[in-house]
């Protein structure tokens, strides 16, 4: 392995602990090294704390050594005054004479500007170490910056037979009908940890009140989002109980109040997962999860708007009920969780 590959693939490494606490920010990790030993390292954390080129600049404990090192960075360093200071001030302060980037920033605020930056300061920069790895290590932020709308993932859980739910009973709970394992749930609640937003439609907030929330897992509570064309849900349904931001899709303007909520209105009859996405994109939405229902999911589907599916089969079958979405399923990875299948590909069109 070539020597920069080397030191670029233990910033992505430090990157991924940043996985889910980073947003609005990319995931950056960054090292410091000196006659081919590191003698600092550092992770961006959460918005508005120290990036990874502070903190690795921090943890070195020779401060003089900075004058002969090389620091590495996963992500194009910034140039423009944030919620902190540019990092490129601070590696031209200590004097840094080389510079190892994977790749450009997309974010018009930076893009090239932080290199350009760098090397006006008469230091020796590389860009482009191990360039798709560190793309695939922040595909949600530069789906946000390049395309103009969140990194969708596909999930849900369907039966052997095909169905995502059992035809439903009068007068039934409003409650989910599990069709996975427990320890499929669980990996699910660390997915919602791990993305911003969390979409469902009307049907699924009616049938099932569910919380979208994480339980089963430690972390942070994504951004609530619900289709509510014709404002039909209970409002003592468990997403109007202000636990988390909660983003209301409906027709027509309303005015009940509900704490920690905002509700936007779109027009339902004409390209709804369009509208949906770039409302989200002017709330900083990174990324979302979409969990249904049926009417839900297959819209984004039949729009071509999606990144990743990830799909459960349980080993039940119902006979008859609401039928799975329909999704032609290529380039599939296929692992099992007890006796839960799971299969998960990408979109690449």
């Amino acid at each position: 392995m070539d020597i920069h590959e080397k030191y670029i693939k233990r910033c992505i490494e430090l990157a991924q602990n940043g996985l889910g606490t980073t947003y609005p920010n990319p995931m950056v990790g960054s090292v410091i090294v000196y006659e081919d030993k590191i003698i600092g390292e550092g992770w961006h954390k959460k918005a508005g704390e120290p990036h990874a080129e502070v903190n690795a600049i921090r943890s070195v404990k020779d401060k003089s050594l900075l004058k002969k090192a090389t620091i590495y960075v996963s992500l194009e360093p910034c140039s423009h005054f944030g919620k902190t200071p540019p990092c490129c001030n601070l590696i031209i302060a200590n004097e840094i004479p080389n510079v190892v980037v994977g790749t450009l920033d997309p974010n018009e605020k930076v893009a090239g500007k932080g290199i350009k930056k760098l090397i006006d300061a008469g230091a020796n920069v590389t860009v482009g170490i191990l360039e798709n790895e560190c793309h695939e290590l922040n595909k949600r932020f530069f789906t946000f910056h390049q395309k103009k709308r969140p990194y969708i993932i596909l999930k849900w859980a369907e039966s052997q037979d095909g169905f995502l739910a059992p035809e439903k009973e009068i007068n039934q709970e409003r409650k989910p009908v599990w069709i996975t394992n427990t320890y499929s749930r669980q990996l699910v609640h660390k997915w919602r940890s791990e993305e911003q937003a969390i979409l469902v439609g009307t049907q699924t907030v009616i049938d099932d009140n569910p919380k979208l929330n994480v339980r089963d897992w430690s972390g942070n509570n994504p951004v609530r989002v619900v289709l509510d064309q014709n404002n039909r849900i209970s409002k003592e349904s468990f997403i109007f109980d202000g636990s988390v931001k909660t983003i209301i899709f409906t027709k027509s303007e309303i005015s009940f109040p509900a704490e920690n909520t905002i509700f936007e209105v779109i027009y339902f009859n004409e390209n709804t997962a369009f509208q949906v996405l770039t409302v989200l994109h002017r709330h900083q939405i990174q990324s979302i999860i979409i969990e249904g229902g049926l009417q839900t999911l297959q819209s984004f589907i039949d729009q071509n708007i999606w990144d990743e599916a990830r799909i459960f089969i349980g080993k039940h079958s119902f006979g008859k009920g609401i039928k799975a979405p329909a999704l032609l399923k290529k380039n599939v990875i296929k692992t099992h969780i007890q006796n839960d299948e799971l299969i998960h590909f990408r979109n690449h069109d």
